[in-house]
């Protein structure tokens, strides 16, 4: 039975194994439930670039400050399509679709992503998207199109939280994630390291995470890439051994979840990204660029899983198909809806640094 009322000092605990004593428990946790010679590979797709209204500290698509981020509007659906054949081409069962937006809004755009997902979901491919948050009638409008997955991260501890992001609370994360819960589309939600947290913060990320019920098919382990022109440009790297400690842990309390590496991985020697693979990690993300920041070479990754004995794991391995439900067939339609997100809007110093920083440079 999976433990699902876990304490911050319980999963402390486990971070502060030995550490040879904390990678060996979890690849025994993870010998239990999935083959330790598979991982799952996903390709990022941004669909809609830079412009975004949040003030989240780590992120260069925020329109407020000031990065080399390259902004482009929402790509048409026949690019998204080839570009998602071509990923499926070099062995990719995952695209996730990528937009800068605060919400989604019903409308033309949102129902242009609809179509990206129809026409994706059909070449065989898990479908994710990552599109901020979403209301219940959208989350099942995404369900009829097909949709596998939807990345929704929680970022760090609810007490940290207030620390990086001061546009939208943390409950408004938790109630995004409760309106996919009320479909079959699988949930993807982790978090970052890296941004000035303590250790309890991110022990209290897992604990979020780890009593949720289901828990997430998918966790999102991140280490900060620290983006000149953001509030977080000057944070150190994330030191190898805290990653791993956080790969184990993840996968300790959250047995059948796939942990992902994600941002940061270009950080990791290979040596590293076996020990993670070791620890528990079994799905990464592969092509040069990970929404803006940089990743690991798909030909980088075959060569890595040459070496290590790893195949990529098949799509819907791990949960059936969605069927695709035709728009013309739509049960749901747009409501045209305009929910009353949170804006705590408290101040965040270096947020505000950061902010005034890029209008000086204008």
């Amino acid at each position: 039975m999976i433990k699902q009322n876990w304490t911050t000092e319980e999963i402390l605990e486990i971070y502060n194994l030995p550490f040879l004593d904390l990678i060996y428990k979890a690849a025994t946790v993870h010998r239990e439930h999935h083959d330790a010679n598979k991982v799952q590979v996903s390709s990022l797709i941004s669909v809609k670039t830079g412009g975004c209204p949040e003030d989240c500290g780590y992120c260069p698509q925020a329109a407020r400050y000031h990065t080399e981020v390259k902004i482009h509007g929402l790509l048409p659906v026949d690019e998204v399509k080839n570009q998602a054949m071509t990923a499926k081409e070099n062995g990719i069962s995952r695209v996730c679709l990528g937009a800068a937006w605060r919400n989604v809004k019903d409308g033309s755009e949102f129902d242009q992503v609809l179509d990206m997902v129809r026409e994706v979901t059909k070449l065989d491919m898990e479908v994710c998207c990552t599109l901020g948050m979403l209301t219940e009638n959208q989350a099942k409008r995404l369900e009829e199109a097909g949709l596998y997955a939807y990345n929704h991260n929680i970022d760090s501890s609810e007490e940290y939280y207030k620390e990086v992001i001061s546009t939208r609370a943390f409950g408004d994360r938790l109630e995004t994630i409760g309106n996919i819960r009320k479909t079959s589309i699988t949930l993807c939600s982790g978090g970052i390291i890296g941004m000035g947290e303590r250790v309890e913060d991110r022990c209290a990320m897992l604990k979020t995470l780890a009593n949720m019920t289901p828990q997430p098919e998918s966790v999102p382990i991140n280490a900060l890439v620290a983006v000149e022109g953001t509030p977080l440009e000057n944070e150190k790297p994330v030191d190898i051994f805290e990653f791993v400690r956080m790969v184990a842990t993840a996968r300790i309390v959250l047995p059948k979840t796939q942990v992902r590496l994600s941002a940061g991985r270009t950080g990791l020697s290979q040596e590293g990204q076996a020990l993670c693979f070791f620890a528990g990690a079994n799905s990464i993300f592969a092509g040069d660029k990970l929404l803006t920041t940089p990743n690991p070479e798909i030909n980088e990754d075959k060569s890595l899983f040459d070496k290590l004995g790893i195949v990529p794991q098949a799509p819907f391995e791990k949960h059936a198909k969605r069927k695709v439900v035709e728009k013309e067939d739509s049960q749901y339609v747009p409501l045209g809806e305009n929910p009353k997100w949170t804006r705590p809007e408290h101040i965040i110093e270096r947020n505000e640094a950061a902010k005034q920083k890029a209008k000086d440079l204008k």
